[in-house]
């Protein structure tokens, strides 16, 4: 922006590159809470790259309300809803951030900007800002449903994807594969590694047992007497409850909560292959559960994303953990901490 504003056609590329990196952190868990021109870089061939984590937020951030509670940020692009302290979805406060970079990028200077901070931020909650003359009318319109005060009627980075000016000469990105050792979920359930082995279940007398080492070093430091395992609201790629129901009642309510929210259910043994019907913003949501005897009449039930995005996990996770409540053990004399 320092040699002033940009052409439609070159805000739109470089925009587009901001929604594609910013779309993939969130779909990691990870909200950048500063985003501006400053934290934008440029490698050799033009491609954009988003830098300065430093106020970033991770998933165990989030509190047990879904929001995030620190107020942080470069005020002339912080969304309203940050610096009221009541909470906020940090997708869409980002994305308020990328409408407000859009719009200095197109115009070359800021939409909001006053010398006194609270005139600032009066301006912001208002969404008081006028588009030049020289933006496309389908760019103004855009840029109004992202700047919109209220972020339970702004719009969504995926709606952001759809609009018919973003996707002019649009480049969805291509992504690796995911780095962890859970992309072939059909393995998990094989003996033998093969996914054709599923096809004819074979139960087994009784779930694996774990010992001592085992139980200690695949709960990470999990408190039995919790109902879910717990950190500021925060569920990883993986997370694992405690039961005293037989491991088949167990199974069984899995397959009962996950169906009606559109998942596939494959049962080998006692392991679970749970397959979401819809296609996801990285392809099909598919969890790994294994139901493992702790001790006589106790089991530890594990639940591990094993692809698709994670956000989408934490959303079932969400749904699913309430039609299991009946199974879930928890100890008398423990209280929760919320």
């Amino acid at each position: 922006t320092s040699r002033g504003r940009l052409k439609e056609d070159e805000a739109r590329k470089y925009f587009q590159q901001l929604i594609n990196a910013v779309d993939y952190c969130h779909s990691r868990g990870v909200f950048h809470r500063d985003l501006k021109p400053e934290n934008l870089l440029l490698d050799a061939s033009g491609g954009l790259k988003v830098s300065d984590f430093g106020l970033s937020a991770l998933p165990q951030q989030v509190r047990e309300d879904g929001l995030l509670h620190t107020t942080c940020g470069t005020p002339n692009y912080v969304a309203p809803e940050v610096v009221n302290s009541k909470g906020y979805d940090g997708a869409k406060a980002d994305l308020w951030s990328c409408g407000v970079i859009l719009f200095v990028l197109m115009a070359g200077y800021l939409p909001f900007e006053e010398a006194n901070i609270m005139e600032l931020y009066k301006k912001i909650f208002k969404a008081d800002f006028t588009c030049p003359p020289w933006f496309s009318t389908s760019a103004k319109k855009l840029i109004k449903k992202i700047l919109d005060p209220n972020p339970l009627t702004r719009i969504s980075i995926s709606e952001v994807i759809e609009n018919e000016w973003f996707k002019k000469d649009y480049k969805p990105p291509i992504f690796e594969a995911e780095d962890v050792a859970l992309v072939d979920v059909d393995a998990l359930f094989s003996e033998t590694g093969e996914p054709g082995n599923l096809v004819v279940e074979r139960r087994e007398e009784r779930p694996v047992t774990m010992n001592a080492f085992e139980l200690i070093s695949r709960s990470q430091g999990l408190n039995l007497g919790t109902l879910f395992e717990k950190q500021m609201g925060l569920v990883k790629r993986e997370t694992s409850f405690t039961s005293k129901c037989s491991a088949n009642e167990i199974m069984s309510k899995i397959e009962e909560a996950a169906m009606p929210l559109g998942f596939n259910v494959t049962k080998n043994n006692y392991k679970m292959k749970l397959q979401g019907e819809k296609t996801g913003r990285k392809g099909h949501l598919s969890i790994a559960t294994e139901v493992l005897e702790v001790a006589p009449s106790l089991y530890m039930v594990e639940l591990r994303k094993a692809g698709g995005d994670t956000l989408e996990f934490h959303k079932f996770y969400n749904n699913i953990s309430t039609g299991l409540k009946d199974i879930v053990w928890k100890a008398g004399g423990i209280e929760e901490n919320e």
